[in-house]
């Protein structure tokens, strides 16, 4: 018997010529006898390093692909024997390997070589010598300290207690499939490296290694043969085109099968902030490396003519729609027959097209293999792509033209719409602004309120409101002019998708339009909708604009330059004569509404007609701590109350409910616990189908039900709501203060009593004295009282550690305390990160605070934990930066 071992010598018969060359062709090739004492670490180890996927001619088998982590407490993978950095004695950086997920230290890769462990290999070789080469993947076993799950073998949980920071080896892993063994012989015999992989649960979308070759680059060594062929080349390759006569270094050679969905990932990873770099990295753990592209790489063109010949190819964009659009007008260009069907994973800000498809305003957190399900899951559907053809007006006179005015749009196609006036006006303000001045533009708030400047200006100079007297417009040879000039409207649309502006419906909701036919994105039309001020602003609380038409074709000729966009890209175009006419229709992946075939909680019992169902609460501060462990989060929820659903209720149907419950306590069909209000942005959490909890986007709700994301208890996120909030013991903002000896009772302050002195209350702060504090607010204390040096109470309580403090300016004093400002530029969390006081960080920022404010040496909260050393809590921090980011976005509007 035999067993894995940390790093030490394992016990494996080495005399055994099968073990050796099973040994050899696995992933576990660190399991064979131990290299040589490593020498000096290498003098350029940055040489080895990549953090993008090799697909030039010298790309190695099996490499690794880098990324820098905070993985402080992981061992190096290389063991302690090989390690450099143990062997230096000093702290170095680590990295993390994105498609095996080991962890080792910068100088120690070159060590990885040496006892030939190599990553998950991405291609095959195609030469001869591979002939006899198995047409199947076998597994990448890799070691872990650390594992999820249950054994596969025995059905038994892995050992955790201890793993973190233990060199116990507790478990062997696939990174291809994912299944998980304990590292004893009982439960990982050497006969199961042999075995194929079926790379896991989706192996319907992964592209087999099997399928990428490398070619070797052709060499003509005779001259005679050269010019034999270069005749017949000449004739091939002038039936080609110039991407088809090209050698490339990689080639795909299919296996296709019905029940295969070959998915190719393109990442805009500047979309959303950091988002787009983060998630590279988790679809390069699910899927096959070489069929995730970075979009900053060069663009889709390469990668979509490498894989145009494979069939059933399914494509996701992550991105914004601009993202989106780019890849279409890619597909356009190639020409691709069947065209692949285009799935989005939202980021950024927008996102109409895949608020339309049902792919929600923004990604939040859900798990990238929940993705990779909608993905394969979802609907073919088609989408209307129109034809924008702009010429000079010979009509327009010489004093009409503007020096400052193009005779070109951005874009000669759009997918979502077209628009002229007040919102194009105010966009190309704010392009133009940055482009000047990108210094400036740094802020989201600050684009936010440049946005907000801008639209007041145009609307006290009234630079729109002349529009109808400059355009002219045709629709399916119908003039709507007179129309037009009667509404005198500031803004028109042509809209082909039903959202517009950051999810607003200016078309109206299904069922409001009875003289119109229902809105489609693919059905040949554009809906034509005018816009006053009026209707504008009431377009961001369920209003809707100026019904004008539905249309095939539109002729619109304007007498003067005009501001304009297209899909969000703006311009001022000169006096123009525009021909709108549809160009083609798309093929897109539509995310569709799950149903199991029998509810979660039995296998044989149908839906119930009804469901009671307990509704708890979760705060952001226990999310972010433990939605990692669901039994936790569970015992940390607070519970709200009951509510009496159908049985297929979907969760816009239940977020009604709940609603109510909290407008009718007592009434029917549902029971409150609580008369805590929820915030209006509250969210349901998925407790059932992920190891993990995750939020729903709201723009998600219909497609879920109630059944599939819950079993007898549902969930619900409330940003808003502390984390204290859950803990009887400390006080909440809708809750008096416990009673204690040093709390008297709240009282009213005498018509003739002095209030206390700020200089009392900064001593309390000072001295940590919760009960005089206390008592000094009660008897009329200011606690936004500013020192000599603009310091708030609250800076002095971060200084003092005092938590109980803390917790009591945050519940008492008015919000503007959380941003306030030093002399130094510092705010409090600026303090507390700086100071490392994790809890009282988690309270300011579950307050409210922000953490993209910066002090006068640039630096936010994230980078001051970061100064200090403390790795975790600028990580927690970076998390809520990112965060508080995405509800900015959803809150901000193309106008």
């Amino acid at each position: 018997m035999w067993r894995y071992r940390s790093w030490d010598v394992p016990q494996i018969p080495a005399e055994n010529p099968q073990t050796q060359k099973a040994i050899t062709k696995s992933g576990l090739q660190h399991l064979a006898p131990p290299p040589p004492a490593p020498g000096a670490p290498c003098s350029e180890p940055e040489r080895h390093i990549r953090s993008t996927v090799d697909w030039s001619e010298s790309a190695t088998y099996g490499e690794h692909i880098w990324f820098e982590t905070n993985v402080s407490g992981d061992f190096c993978y290389v063991g302690e024997q090989y390690c450099v950095a143990k062997m230096l004695q000093k702290s170095v950086s680590r990295r993390k390997c994105a498609a095996c997920k080991i962890v080792v230290h910068t100088p120690c890769i070159e060590q990885l070589e040496k006892i030939n462990f190599r990553c998950k290999p991405s291609f095959r070789e195609s030469g001869s010598r591979n002939v006899r080469e198995p047409t199947f993947v076998r597994h990448h076993w890799v070691h872990r300290r650390r594992q999820d799950g249950k054994c596969r073998h025995c059905g038994k949980g892995f050992q955790q207690k201890f793993t973190f920071h233990s060199k116990e080896i507790v478990a062997i892993s696939c990174s291809w499939c994912k299944q998980a063994y304990h590292s004893k012989v009982s439960c990982f015999m050497l006969q199961q490296i042999e075995e194929p992989c079926s790379l896991g649960v989706h192996a319907a979308v992964v592209i087999p290694p099997t399928w990428i070759l490398r070619a070797r680059r052709p060499q003509n060594t005779l001259k005679a043969s050269k010019k034999k062929k270069r005749a017949s080349f000449k004739r091939k390759s002038s039936k080609k085109g110039p991407e088809e006569g090209r050698w490339r270094p990689f080639i795909i050679r299919p296996t296709p099968s019905p029940l295969m969905k070959p998915l190719l990932v393109f990442v805009n990873p500047k979309s959303g902030g950091n988002q787009g770099a983060k998630i590279i990295q988790s679809f390069l753990w699910y899927l096959n490396p070489r069929q995730v592209f970075d979009l900053s790489q060069g663009g889709p063109k390469e990668a979509l003519e490498m894989y145009r010949k494979v069939h059933n190819l399914r494509i996701l964009a992550c991105g914004g729609d601009g993202t989106v659009g780019w890849i279409l007008s890619t597909l356009d260009q190639l020409r691709l027959k069947p065209s692949p069907p285009v799935a989005i994973l939202p980021l950024g800000t927008g996102n109409d097209l895949a608020r339309t498809l049902n792919w929600g305003g923004g990604y939040t957190d859900e798990p990238v293999s929940k993705i990779l399900s909608h993905v394969e899951e979802g609907n073919v559907v088609q989408l209307d792509r129109w034809d924008l053809h702009a010429e000079p007006n010979p009509e327009a006179g010489p004093e009409e033209r503007d020096e400052g005015a193009t005779d070109r749009l951005p874009l000669d196609v759009f997918n979502n719409y077209f628009s002229l006036g007040f919102d194009a006006h105010v966009t190309l303000e704010f392009h133009e602004s940055r482009e000047a001045n990108p210094e400036k533009f740094n802020s989201r708030f600050r684009n936010k309120m440049f946005y907000a400047g801008t639209a007041f200006s145009d609307f006290l100079t009234g630079s729109s409101k002349d529009l109808a007297k400059h355009i002219r417009v045709v629709c399916d040879g119908t003039d709507l002019t007179p129309k037009i000039q009667d509404l005198k409207p500031q803004c028109i649309v042509f809209l082909n998708i039903p959202r517009y502006c950051a999810g607003t419906m200016p078309w109206g909701h299904p069922g409001e339009h009875h003289d119109f036919e229902p809105q489609r994105h693919d059905d040949g039309y554009l809906e034509v909708i005018g816009f006053t001020m009026t209707s504008l602003a009431a377009l961001q609380v369920g209003g809707h604009g100026e019904r004008l038409t539905q249309c095939r074709e539109v002729v619109l000729t304007t007498s003067k330059a005009i501001p304009v966009q297209v899909d969000g890209e703006p311009c001022k175009l000169t006096a123009s004569r525009i021909h709108i006419a549809l160009r083609n229709q798309a093929t897109m992946v539509q995310k569709v509404k799950r149903r199991s075939a029998t509810p979660l909680h039995s296998d044989q019992q149908p839906v119930p007609e009804q469901l009671q169902i307990q509704v708890s609460r979760v705060s952001m501060h226990d999310y972010e701590a433990l939605h990692y462990d669901k039994e936790q989060l569970k015992e940390a929820s607070v519970p709200v109350g009951t509510v009496v659903v159908p049985g297929d209720s979907d969760l816009e149907l239940c977020r009604a409910h709940i609603e109510r419950l909290q407008q009718e306590p007592e009434g029917a069909g549902a029971k409150s616990l609580t008369y805590q209000k929820l915030s209006p942005k509250w969210c349901f959490l998925d407790a059932t189908t992920a190891s993990r909890f995750y939020r729903i986007d709201r723009a998600q709700e219909h497609l879920n039900y109630v059944t599939e994301i819950a079993q007898d208890e549902i969930y619900i996120l409330d940003p808003e709501l502390l984390g204290a909030s859950a803990r009887p013991d400390l006080p909440t903002p809708t809750s008096p203060l416990p009673t204690s000896p040093c709390s008297p009772t709240p009282r009213s302050l005498p018509g003739d009593a002095v209030p206390p002195k700020g200089e009392e209350l900064v001593e309390a702060a000072k001295r940590n004295d919760f009960c005089k504090l206390q008592e000094l607010h009660q008897a009329g204390g200011d606690l936004m009282h500013r020192d000599d040096r603009s310091r708030t109470l609250l800076h002095h309580a971060v200084s003092t550690g005092s938590k109980e403090v803390v917790r009591y300016l945050l519940d008492h004093a008015p919000a503007e305390i959380l941003d306030a400002v030093e002399e130094n530029g510092e705010t409090c969390l600026h303090q507390a990160a700086a100071l490392g006081q994790r809890t009282i960080c988690h309270y300011i920022v579950e307050a409210g605070a922000s953490l993209m404010k910066t002090d006068q040496q640039g630096d936010t909260p994230r980078q001051r934990a970061e100064k200090a050393q403390d790795t975790e809590l600028a990580a927690y921090l970076e998390n809520r930066q990112h965060y508080q980011m995405i509800q900015r976005e959803d809150q901000e509007t193309a106008v």
